[in-house]
């Protein structure tokens, strides 16, 4: 479904089932996956490429040199750069820098990230959040410049210590639970993985 005040260019490819919503506009050069929505004024450049399932909120501009894969979801105004060292007078389109933003990552409202880095699967970005180096898988990311605060399940719920544990392991392995759902996961440093993949 494309309304009738959007624009999508000659040459788009424009997955099954997905919705563009009004003022926004498609470049041809651009790949959407299936089952996506892009909201009101959105703006997909030439070379971005999303995943199917990717939710793209109002007033998101994806430029070259950003990847979304599957299962994204980017809040209303969010914002990505391509270069890092912008000059008006400066022609810098060789300079353009990949932002890759893994499956099922979501990133809030009026967050910016600063082109050049990857957010890891599942990772949560807070509102207002400034991303300027990459981010763990299933990391809660949040202040300017942004830190991790904690570590978010697939579902999008916190996830706590199982049995409420306080000191860390001996063996240095976290086990953690989704606040939702009850999943289990465990950490390693700064890797968390899901048990069930461990199988």
């Amino acid at each position: 479904m494309v309304h009738e005040s959007a624009y999508v260019d000659n040459g788009a490819v424009i997955g099954a089932n997905s919705r563009v919503w009004h003022f926004a506009h498609v470049l041809g050069g651009a790949v959407v996956g299936a089952r996506c929505s892009l909201g009101q004024n959105v703006v997909v450049m030439n070379k971005v490429t999303i995943g199917d399932n990717a939710k793209i909120q109002n007033n998101v501009s994806l430029y070259e040199g950003v990847e979304l894969e599957e299962d994204v979801f980017c809040g209303p105004s969010m914002v990505f750069t391509n270069v890092y060292n912008p000059r008006s007078a400066v022609s810098r389109k060789d300079e353009y820098r990949r932002t890759l933003v893994r499956r099922g990552a979501s990133i809030g409202a009026n967050a910016t990230i600063v082109c050049g880095v990857t957010i890891g699967r599942y990772a949560f970005i807070g509102a207002g959040a400034v991303i300027n180096r990459d981010v763990p898988d299933y990391a809660l990311m949040a202040g300017v410049p942004a830190r991790r605060i904690g570590w978010m399940s697939e579902a999008g719920h916190r996830l706590v210590p199982l049995d409420g544990a306080t000191a860390a392991p001996a063996d240095g392995v976290e086990r953690l639970r989704c606040e939702g759902t009850g999943a289990l996961y465990e950490r390693r440093g700064d890797v968390v993985v899901r048990l069930e993949e461990q199988a």
